[in-house]
């Protein structure tokens, strides 16, 4: 499947099966999340697996978007490590977890594994619950697993703005 075809098919997945995510596709998720490009190399990410009935268990507690997935990362950022704008002091944690999250969706879509971005969370029970120092960010959670027989996209999946509302091509002669 080329990028394209994999960008259009990949879905947010609410409903997965009970079959646990295999330690291949674990690693391969993972690796994508490693590979991915960040702010001058600083590679700020801290993802924390959850892929234990506890761990699971406190999740719940922080979202009520979990899905009952069997496989969950939580994708922070470590503050210390950022790359930092110096005209404004801008740090680059949140744009850098952002594309790693990104990456590993799009590796899990390619490898059968369904995932759904959730940023609907408590920070400070996840905070709580998952003993993040006050330097690691949380950004997002992507729940993850199998696709259940009947999972299928929302009803607003496959709607767009047309293109021409959100490209805009600079033209300083005009």
């Amino acid at each position: 499947m080329d990028f394209l075809e994999l960008a259009k098919a990949r879905y947010s997945v609410r409903k997965f099966s009970s079959e646990p995510v295999r330690k291949v596709d674990l690693n391969l998720i993972l690796k994508a999340g490693h590979l991915a490009p960040t702010a001058c190399n600083k590679q700020p990410q801290h993802i924390i697996v959850i892929d234990t009935t506890e761990g699971l268990s406190q999740l719940k507690k922080c979202t009520t978007s979990h899905f009952n997935c069997s496989l969950a990362f939580l994708v922070c950022y470590d503050t210390t490590q950022c790359w930092v704008r110096e005209f404004d002091g801008k740090n680059s944690g949140e744009v850098d977890a952002s594309i790693v999250a990104t990456h590993m969706m799009l590796e899990a879509a390619s490898i059968g594994v369904g995932s759904t971005w959730v940023m609907h969370f408590i920070p400070e029970a996840i905070v709580e619950e998952f003993s993040l120092p006050p330097h690691i960010i949380p950004v997002a959670i992507l729940v993850m697993g199998y696709p259940a027989l009947d999972a299928h996209p929302s009803s607003l999946h496959h709607k767009f703005r047309d293109e021409k509302e959100l490209i805009h091509f600079y033209n300083p002669l005009k």
